[in-house]
This record gives structure tokens, C-alpha cells and sequence, in this order.
């Protein structure tokens, strides 16, 4: 394995979007909204010059390279997102009863999945944004990690019970996502 003395990663910030860090807490504002993140961590160092952040760490071992790669990534997903935001688009798919969506506050209701009586019921995450139209769900928001966590919410509140996933492969799949 070879060695490293210094590791930098910089990432450009766009113009329309204002980054500001104060203690470990790194806050970035654009068109879309505003996202927070705490980035804490004894031998990596996260910096805003000018129209640069940077992630920064001497002399480190395997897991900080590792952690400097994953800041790099969630500074990165923090500009997009307040940017272009994230668009997911989800699938209702059924073949033996016709299961039945709507969004009621801040929860999707899936009414009649495989003629239950009590409709099953999946959270979504505060920012995010859920639509229904025909057999889609599409849920938009800024932030990436919550819109994944909500499509995962509802994937996993549609998991088949009782029977045989061979033959009853009804649910809510996720099938596109992107920016």
C-alpha cells in the first residue's frame, strides 16, 4: 500500500449557491432550498475558501482517506440538491387487487394491497414531496439521503407477508431516479 502524505479534495460551488460553515456545522443555500450536515471528525478538516470547499486531512490512514472520499460525496449531493433537486419515480404494480394510493399529511396510505382490510401506511421525510399519478409516485426533494429514505419507506411497507413472493410479486418499486 503506498503512502500518503496529504490529502485535499476540492469542490467548486456553484454560482447562485452560498455555503457557510460555523463550528462543524456546513449549511448550503441555492434555488432549491437549504441543507445542513455536521461534519465532525478529529483528523479531517472540511473548509470554505472563496468559491472552493475543501476536505483535508494529513497523513491519513485508510479509513480517513475513505472518510475524506464520503464528505466529498455528501458536499457534492448538498449542491446539487439545493441546485437541480432530486427526482425519484416509483412503480405500482398489482395483479390480483387493484391496491389504491393517496397522501394524506405527511404519510402515503396504500389501501387494499393483496385485499387487506386495514390499509398499510409508509412515512415521508420532512422536504420531500409526493405525487400520485395513475400507477407513479414520484417523489421530489433537495435532499438526497431523505428522498431515498422515503422511497425505501414505501418499497418496504409494501414487503408481501403470508404468501408466496414467487406468485404474488405485487407492490411500489422503485424504477428511476436522478437529478
Amino acid at each position: 500500500m503506498v503512502k500518503v502524505d496529504v490529502i485535499t479534495k476540492e469542490i467548486e460551488i456553484p454560482s447562485g449557491v452560498t455555503v457557510k460553515l460555523s463550528g462543524d456545522l456546513l449549511t448550503v443555500k441555492g434555488p432549491k432550498g437549504e441543507l445542513e450536515m455536521h461534519f465532525v471528525h478529529p483528523r479531517v478538516s472540511i473548509k470554505v475558501e472563496g468559491n472552493h470547499v475543501s476536505v483535508h486531512c494529513d497523513k491519513p490512514k485508510r479509513a480517513e482517506m475513505g472518510l475524506c472520499g464520503t464528505w466529498t460525496a455528501h458536499v457534492k449531493n448538498m449542491v446539487n440538491g439545493v441546485t437541480k433537486g432530486f427526482h425519484y419515480r416509483m412503480r405500482i404494480i398489482y395483479s390480483h387487487f387493484p391496491i389504491k394510493t393517496s397522501v394524506k399529511g405527511k404519510e402515503l396510505v396504500i389501501e387494499n394491497f393483496l385485499g387487506e382490510r386495514h390499509p398499510r401506511t409508509a412515512n415521508i421525510l420532512e422536504g420531500v414531496t409526493a405525487k400520485i399519478s395513475g400507477d407513479s409516485i414520484i417523489l421530489e426533494g433537495a435532499d438526497k439521503q431523505k428522498v431515498g429514505q422515503t422511497a425505501s419507506n414505501i418499497e418496504k411497507s409494501t414487503i408481501v407477508r403470508g404468501y408466496d413472493p414467487r406468485v404474488f410479486q405485487d407492490g411500489i418499486y422503485l424504477v428511476s431516479r436522478g437529478e
